[in-house]
């Protein structure tokens, strides 16, 4: 299982080095508010770290969030990650297969993260249990859940350890890996363990619980004792 941490600067990126991967966003835009493309080059310069990039929680734009994601992995991206923010399955495969395609057409190697949010109810947006079979369907790679709206509410208020449980292994049988985040506490990865998806995704908890604080050098670390 690994850990990402999302520091919003490069600045603030050098006290997450010992993450396992380096995720660039931007919290102020939302739960995966896209960076600026000049940031995720100066994170990847400096990290030897994977470094992942979120581009925005979007509507149904696959245009826009297809430009976007290319522009992410031009910048130095190794894993591009977006939020489907609207429902529909047939949308929902349109996007991320178009998104898959702007990546992978010119960088077979990068990662696509295709992510629904586990309070999906509260944004009308398709559910991540229906959305990873499509995800697998279009090509990506990661099926990921997190929370829409950061409120103080995690993942585990709207999702209980049986249902991530079948959740990751469902993506196993399809071929996906799966990353799981939102509004995680040091108390959840107890029970993260168990589930063992391969990425569990962090801010709030390494920022002393403020996700609109900055990251805590020594809380990346001790978030990474306890996942190993």
């Amino acid at each position: 299982m690994d850990l990402l941490v999302s520091p919003s600067s490069a600045e603030e990126a050098r006290y997450a080095l010992s993450a396992d991967i380096i995720d660039v966003k931007k919290p102020s835009e939302g739960s995966l508010g896209a960076n600026f493309p000049w940031v995720i080059s100066e994170i990847k310069n400096m990290s030897k770290k994977p470094v992942s990039a979120a581009i925005g929680d979007f509507g149904f734009l696959p245009g826009g969030a297809s430009q976007a994601a290319f522009g992410a992995a031009c910048a130095g991206a190794d894993y591009i990650k977006v939020g489907l923010k609207f429902d529909g399955e047939e949308k929902a495969f349109d996007f991320i297969r178009d998104v898959t395609k702007a990546v992978k057409w010119r960088f077979p190697e990068k990662i696509v993260v295709a992510a629904a949010y586990a309070d999906s109810g509260r944004v009308d947006s398709i559910s991540p249990f229906d959305m990873a079979p499509i995800a697998a369907k279009a090509g990506a790679d990661v099926a990921m859940i997190d929370t829409a709206v950061k409120d103080g509410k995690g993942l585990f208020d709207f999702l209980n350890k049986e249902e991530l449980a079948k959740f990751t292994e469902n993506n196993r049988k399809l071929g996906l890996k799966t990353a799981l985040a939102g509004s995680l506490k040091f108390n959840d990865l107890t029970v993260l363990k168990k589930i063992n998806p391969e990425i569990i995704g962090v801010r709030g908890m390494v920022c002393g619980g403020d996700r609109s604080a900055v990251i805590r050098e020594e809380l990346v670390q001790k978030a990474m004792a306890m996942v190993r």
